[in-house]
């Protein structure tokens, strides 16, 4: 197969030095795997203080009220609040937690009580009863199991080993108790022992761990990002420096400070080249595990993902404050869409060809490439709208493309929707592409030539959202696997005849960024 990228320029500079590289790969996994963490820890920390409005007047986290029922003599909960010291009872200088029942509507007088679970079994061994095995809230769904056996010896209201008990009516206290050590039980009986238990039952939970919890989360997680951004940041920075030493800068640069005259991009050619170049033969059967053996590069990319979407954010303020996009964040940028292309190309977003995908950001011989025209100046205010308002357009149109079907319902609450219901348009030509492989051991000309155009219209609205370019995206489908010539693209009038003799390596249509 022919090689799809140039030999390396040698006015690129000298290559960078292994233990450079090494230094920035490690600086940015430690950046990345500390701030997915501290960023885990922090979102945790901001839920929980968002949940304290939650609580009511007197400190206490409260589900709905449900309604439980039974035809037996009582209901009870499998062991709860088990919490067995084995060197004694500790006394805490805090409330670990303390629950509260409270029977809300009730059919006739309804006890609540908590006891040890010993005591329990013996009052209640022989007696029929009803045992909650699994209670699930959102949405409210509650699972029974009956054990048989004969009626209670006496009311509940008359055994004394209860250490909290209530029961309904008017005016009537909810249950409260704090958890101790030990196995606990919670019985619902009617209070004078009768068959037939119905209830409507509000349950809480209150704890003085919940504020210093909140606090911890915020305090560890903000330090854990305060450490792993500037890891990554510089590791990022490091790794940019060394691709673009290594001649795998941006476009137009050859990753040294760029070329005197280098124009941002040819006539009528979007600055973000994309290249797929299709294996002459494909196996058969090779796309149908293909899944698995991208896991190690999926794996890799969604760190790479997380670290690209970091320096995204620290580029866009740098372009607020100066105008520009920093050099070795941007190429570090573009080796990450480079690598997820290839990825891509190999896998489900073309199924383009069978040889492995390098681990690496840099240039390599490979069949697809992804490569973007470093630009001298970028517009401060459009950073502050071309990546969600003026991008909005793109967006609806790759969404419809890439995203599968979602059906709507209106039922007593009000809409609902099931996402994913169908295979997006990708998805499908991928299918087609494969099971002609599978069958016909061939690849459908027309197949290939639009998912490459619809990879690369997506690569490019990414380099607009990501703040690497200014220039719209263009609304236009560019097949193949090359980018369309200039002369394709506007009056030969008006062309740049030859994009070489502008020193730009992006010019020739017919051979790949390299």
């Amino acid at each position: 197969m022919t090689s799809t990228t140039a030999p390396r320029d040698p006015a690129a500079g000298p290559a960078p030095s292994r233990g450079g590289v090494v230094l920035g790969a490690i600086l940015l996994a430690l950046g990345i795997l500390i701030s997915f963490a501290g960023g885990a820890v922090l979102t945790a920390g901001i839920l929980a203080a968002s949940a304290d409005s939650l609580r009511d007047d007197d400190g206490f986290f409260t589900a709905p009220s449900e309604t439980f029922t039974t035809d037996t003599y009582a209901l009870t909960s499998p062991s709860v609040g088990r919490l067995t010291v084995d060197r004694g009872t500790v006394d805490l200088p805090f409330e670990l937690a303390t629950i509260r029942l409270q029977a809300t509507d009730a059919g006739s007088e309804v006890f609540l009580g908590i006891g040890p679970q010993a005591e329990v079994d013996r009052f209640l061994g022989n007696v029929e009863r009803t045992e909650i095995r699994e209670l699930r809230y959102f949405p409210f769904e509650v699972e029974y199991r009956d054990l048989p056996g004969d009626q209670p010896a006496g009311a509940p209201l008359e055994q004394d080993f209860w250490v909290a008990s209530a029961t309904s009516g008017d005016g009537a206290q909810p249950l409260e108790w704090s958890i101790a050590p030990g196995d606990w039980a919670i019985v619902i009986m009617n209070a004078d022992g009768s068959p037939g238990v119905t209830v409507d039952l509000q349950a809480g939970v209150r704890s003085d761990l919940f504020a210093p919890a909140v606090t911890t989360l915020l305090v560890v997680g903000g330090l854990l990002l305060l450490v792993g951004i500037p890891l990554l940041v510089i590791g990022a920075v490091t790794l940019g420096r060394g691709l673009a030493q290594a001649g795998s800068g941006p476009a137009g640069t050859s990753g040294a400070e760029g070329r005197a005259g280098a124009p941002a991009a040819l006539p009528g050619r979007y600055p973000a080249e994309v290249v797929g170049v299709r294996d002459p033969q494909l196996s058969r059967w090779l796309w149908l595990v293909k899944w698995l053996l991208v896991l190690p590069h999926y794996l890799i990319l969604i760190f790479l993902w997380l670290a690209f979407l970091v320096t995204t954010v620290i580029a866009g303020f740098a372009i607020l404050f100066t105008g520009r996009y920093p050099r070795s964040l941007f190429t570090f940028n573009v080796g990450v869409l480079r690598w997820g292309w290839r990825v891509g190309f190999y896998a489900y977003s073309a199924l383009g060809t069978d040889r492995y995908p390098p681990f690496t950001l840099a240039k390599a011989d490979y069949p697809a490439d992804f490569d973007v025209v470093y630009p001298e100046q970028l517009s401060r205010g459009l950073v502050l709208v071309k990546w969600w308002l003026l991008a909005i357009p793109h967006y609806l149109i790759l969404g419809a493309i890439s995203a599968g079907s979602t059906s709507r319902w209106m039922d007593g609450d009000g809409w609902g929707a099931v996402s994913n219901a169908g295979i997006s348009l990708v998805g499908a030509l991928v299918l087609v592409a494969g099971f002609a492989l599978l069958f016909a051991a061939r690849y459908p000309r027309g197949v290939f030539d639009l998912l490459v155009g619809i990879n690369r219209w997506t690569l490019r609205v990414i380099t607009y959202a990501a703040l690497m370019r200014d220039e719209y995206p263009p609304f236009r489908l560019d097949q193949g696997p090359f980018e369309p010539a200039p002369t394709d693209l506007v009056p030969p009038d008006d062309a740049t005849p030859a994009g070489a003799a502008v020193g730009n390596p992006v010019a020739d249509h017919r051979q790949p960024v390299g």
